[in-house]
């Protein structure tokens, strides 16, 4: 018997099946004369039992679609053995996204990126069958391929429009297609339950199927499981019945048990906690089943393109050494930011510190600064954030890990090959976490270099600054003294004397911060002591990246997943000789031996390890939000002195100008050259005196400058100096 088949340009094998539905295969094929990968659907008998113009509809939609995110169609040709038309397409070497969604890597949803990439790519495709008036009427994770591009691009395309017709928004149509889990609730009660309902259907029951689709990408599950599953159909429709608006699961754990109704995405499932915000109310909006609340297709297309147009600023909060995800309007600001900051770390927005490439983020980002244009962010090298009142460093609340399952000790190939996927399941989840850990153990490290980087700039320009203002103030006493030596040809000193005090207590204050300050120099910016202490308490410690736990993670789990190949080899054969039993038995084996391995790996070693690492961050970060806070006081402190020595200055000058009008009185009427020329020899020294005062008063204003750029100025809050 030959398994070889072809039409006029292709040929295709029909032991490479690709996948199977109601009305025929999919099978894999090349062109005859380029030799170019093919997919070729034909066509079972069941199909040509329906009327010509329902066969006629999937070519006719596959020829008027022409979408970068639906499954390019290649020719439509006749079977050489009379078996009727076949649709040659391109073919899409990922796999359908059902096939992706049911490996063990995928259990419990696709990682962000990911879903994003479907969100978007499901989107664009169903707006192109929209624009052209087609509903698909069978939209689910087995009908969207995945295509990867000559370049390695990943694009996700629709296919399978065997339930495809032309169809207006409004337009009603009664004929039944789809999978029954993803049907809308009026088309399961028709088709599955056979009930006679008086109603008709439009082209937005597509949308419950997308809903349903997306729920089944974001967390590895179906929305609606009654106990049983398929067979339990009458739960299933009171699930999607009489749920309340704005529920997007609903779950029976037992037989005629209640159901668990939830209104929020799993724990589990792999979004942020910013972009489970942006698609919670997308779910519940496409998983309405009132039709007064159902959404149009031009509403789903809306929300859809807000989502992805938003920027995503990636943030390590320090503090719970925890990587968070902030979606911002393009157009919104950096008050904007720290307001989603405050919501999704709780850390007020006067107290959070944001560092970003060492430098404040506000050196960045003015206030001004729409968010499409802030600094470039990956999960890699993220914005750090710091809680200037919360010295405390915890790691981040994880799930319990699910259990690895325990092979009986009979064989059974079917049950065998069924708990090696969910040991692959398990370890998969191992792995995530060892890789996360590694990243938090990778981010630690970084948040301190840049803290000290950070800090030692600020304290360096801080020290510049105060041997400046010492100069100045230093300056303006000798001016003074210069203005007594004039005032005694006129009025005499009294009115310097208090501006002589004054001056001589801000120095003396000036003095007791400035030593602070210098010590601050010594100890953290020439001594280094914050990197010592870190590099003392990380001493000796096994973190994630020195073990390279990753890499054997990544290891443990490739041999895993041999060992559940290897088993369902087995499973498929349906039948074991005596040897093949013992190479069946060695594998449960090396599933269980590999399965204890990887989880020790997470529990035994990276965990406990990066627990260390906190625990050294929480007692450095004592230290280090002290400095930070003593130099951020001692900032505003000498700003103080600064503002004071205005005024004083001020007043000295006004002083200066009253004794010049009474000296240039005296003068007029004075005959005696010799007091005119040393009278002009003062004046002379006193201007040479106040163009030094100009000078350091300019390079002063400078350093201020610098220091405002770093952004440590502090709140009106903090007070006084501290002493270390």
């Amino acid at each position: 018997m030959s398994f070889l088949r072809g039409s006029l340009n292709y040929v295709w094998c029909t032991t490479s099946v690709l996948g199977k539905g109601a009305t025929g295969s999919v099978f894999q094929g090349v062109n005859k004369i380029t030799g170019e990968s093919v997919a070729v659907k034909t066509f079972n008998p069941y199909s040509h039992m329906r009327p010509p113009d329902v066969q006629m509809r999937e070519f006719e939609a596959l020829k008027k679609v022409n979408h970068e995110n639906i499954v390019k169609l290649l020719a439509i040709e006749e079977d050489q053995e009379g078996r009727g038309k076949v649709i040659v397409m391109e073919l899409c070497t990922g796999g359908s996204l059902f096939n992706i969604l049911d490996d063990p890597e995928n259990s419990y949803g696709l990682p962000e990126k990911e879903f994003l990439l479907v969100l978007e790519h499901l989107c664009a495709g169903m707006k192109h069958l929209r624009d052209n008036k087609l509903v698909h009427r069978d939209l689910k994770p087995g009908n969207i391929m995945k295509f990867i591009s000559e370049d390695g691009h990943t694009i996700y395309k629709l296919t399978d429009f065997g339930a495809a017709r032309e169809l207006e928004d409004n337009q009603p149509f009664a004929s039944l297609y789809g999978t029954e889990e993803y049907l809308h609730p009026d088309l399961y009660e028709r088709a599955v339950l056979r009930k006679s309902i008086n109603r008709s259907f439009t082209a937005n029951v597509d949308l419950w199927s997308i809903g349903v689709t997306l729920y089944h990408v974001a967390t590895g599950n179906l929305p609606f499981r009654p106990y049983g599953g398929r067979k339990n159909r009458e739960t299933m429709h009171q699930i999607t019945t009489k749920k309340a608006s704005g529920v997007i699961s609903g779950t029976q754990l037992s037989e005629n048990g209640p159901i668990e109704w939830s209104t929020t995405l799993p724990a589990h499932c792999h979004l942020s906690e910013g972009l489970k915000t942006l698609v919670t109310p997308l779910l519940a909006g496409l998983l309405e089943e009132n039709r007064e609340k159902t959404w149009s297709f031009d509403r789903f297309f809306q929300e859809v393109t807000n989502i992805l147009r938003k920027r995503v600023i990636h943030v390590f909060y320090t503090n719970r050494t925890s990587s968070v995800e902030i979606f911002l309007e393009p157009e919104e600001l950096i008050e904007h930011f720290r307001e989603r900051v405050l919501m999704q770390t709780k850390v007020p927005m006067e107290r959070q510190i944001l560092l970003f490439n060492n430098e404040h983020l506000e050196k960045k980002v003015t206030p001004h600064t729409i968010a499409k244009a802030f600094p470039a962010t990956y999960t890699e090298n993220p914005i750090f954030l710091y809680s200037n009142d919360d010295n405390n460093v915890q790691l981040p609340q994880q799930l319990d890990l699910p259990k690895f399952p325990v092979f009986p000790n009979n064989v059974s190939v079917e049950n065998d090959a069924s708990l090696a996927k969910a040991a692959c399941s398990v370890g998969h989840e191992c792995k995530r976490r060892v890789d996360t850990f590694t990243t938090i153990d990778i981010l630690i490290k970084k948040a301190v270099a840049q803290f000290i980087e950070t800090l030692t700039t600020t304290i360096t320009l801080l020290i510049k600054k105060t041997k400046n203002f010492d100069k100045l103030i230093t300056t303006v006493i000798e001016y003074v003294d210069a203005v007594k030596c004039m005032s005694k040809m006129t009025k005499g000193e009294e009115e310097l004397n208090p501006l002589l005090y004054k001056l001589e207590k801000l120095r003396t204050e000036f003095e007791g911060a400035a030593d602070v300050i210098m010590q601050l120099h010594t100890n953290f910016v020439m001594g280094d002591q914050l990197n010592d202490q870190w590099s003392s308490a990380m001493h000796g410690k096994h973190c994630p990246c020195r073990t390279r736990a990753s890499a054997q993670a990544k290891y443990l789990i490739e041999r895993l997943r041999d060992s559940w190949q290897h088993l369902l080899r087995d499973r498929a054969t349906r039948t074991l000789t005596y040897n093949d039993e013992q190479f069946h038995a060695l594998e449960k084996i090396k599933v269980d031996r590999n399965g204890k391995r990887i989880k020790s790996l997470l529990l035994d070693d990276v965990k406990p390890s990066v627990a260390q690492m906190a625990e050294c961050l929480a007692d450095w970060y004592k230290l280090a939000q002290t400095v930070y806070l003593k130099s951020e006081i001692l900032e505003k402190d000498v700003r103080e002195y600064e503002r004071n020595l205005d005024i004083l200055k001020e007043d000295l000058y006004k002083i200066k100008t009253d004794i010049q009008k009474d000296m240039d009185a005296k003068l007029f009427n004075n005959s005696n050259q010799l007091l005119k020329i040393e009278q002009k020899n003062r004046l002379r020294f006193m201007q040479q005196q106040q163009e030094e005062i100009m000078a350091l008063m300019k390079e002063n204003r400078q350093f201020i400058g610098m220091l405002q750029e770093l952004g440590t100025n502090l709140g009106s809050s903090l007070t006084g100096t501290l002493k270390i």
